[in-house]
């Protein structure tokens, strides 16, 4: 039976910190913040690395503040998964290489491969703190809704795996196309055969391509993240909160219990992880943690 661990997206969410339900009154820096997290959980995501390239100072800083069993994932940086990002981001010399209507856009898309490939070297390197200290769990690859399936973007898969090398990448998709009849097996064959983790996705099954919830392992990691089921989930307009603002049921939480246990049968370790925000996060965290590792929980 895999070992099970249970954790959250993010310790330096907005609205955690601002719930005032988590973090005692007493803790109110980075480095207070990050050591109270990590004596109530073993794992946590940094999703602040889908926005900019994290310093490798901020890394080291991250590892040393943490127990040594306690693992770290970090969300690819935006560029490298083919998401617009805020030019400002970029490193100075690679900004100053773009053209001037793209150093001063609100967003920009990446698309020349060299420098992609430059940035995916330099994303390597800042995480390289984490990974020397034996903390690093998976680099999560979050494709956007337009990475549908096709036979192009499964070789993408493996090419980002290889050069992501030697860490693990585990892949996450925002398009049903990946799970569709015809399409499910096949990807999973292929996933399996590159021993590349499927991230699966809990959230708002509506008409808008969400993707269904199928709790498979493919590599010796599997990894599920807990997006909520909010009514606004995948709606044109709708507000961060909105989205992420959701707070599981008791009822919800033990309908997953089976499939992570089934998990546990075949996987080498369960990461339990959730996106959704504010208190309900954390709070929904402690209460799976206790469900499925009552003797940890």
């Amino acid at each position: 039976m895999a070992t099970i661990r249970v954790g959250t997206c993010s310790w330096t969410e907005k609205a955690l910190i601002d719930s005032g339900e988590f973090y005692p009154k007493g803790v109110r820096t980075p480095e207070a913040r990050l050591r109270f997290y990590a004596e109530q959980f073993d794992t946590v995501e940094i999703d602040s690395a889908y926005y900019a390239i994290p310093s490798e100072q901020n890394a080291r800083l991250w590892a040393s503040r943490t127990p040594d069993h306690f693992t770290f994932h970090i969300k690819a940086y935006g560029a490298l998964t083919g998401h617009s990002v805020d030019p400002r981001t970029l490193p100075s010399d690679i900004l100053s290489e773009l053209p001037q209507k793209d150093r001063t856009a609100r967003t920009v898309y990446l698309k020349d491969k060299d420098t992609v490939a430059e940035l995916a070297k330099r994303f390597k390197q800042s995480i390289y703190p984490i990974a020397y200290a034996g903390k690093l769990g998976v680099v999560l690859f979050q494709f956007p809704p337009n990475f549908r399936y096709d036979r192009k973007n499964l070789d993408t898969l493996l090419e980002w795996s290889q050069l992501m090398s030697p860490y693990t990448v585990a892949v996450e998709f925002r398009d049903a196309s990946w799970l569709a009849p015809d399409n499910e097996d096949a990807v999973f064959h292929f996933l399996r055969k590159h021993q590349i983790p499927y991230v699966c996705a809990d959230e708002t099954q509506n008409k808008t391509g969400s993707i269904a919830f199928v709790p498979v392992v493919t590599a010796k990691i599997a990894y599920i993240r807990f997006h909520g089921r909010s009514l606004f989930w995948n709606l044109k307009g709708a507000t961060t909160s909105q989205k992420y603002g959701y707070d599981h049921s008791e009822d919800e939480l033990r309908s997953f219990v089976s499939a992570m246990v089934g998990l546990a049968q075949q996987a080498e370790t369960v990461f339990l992880m959730f996106n959704n925000h504010g208190s309900p996060a954390v709070k929904n965290a402690s209460a799976l943690k206790r469900l499925v590792s009552p003797k940890q929980g």
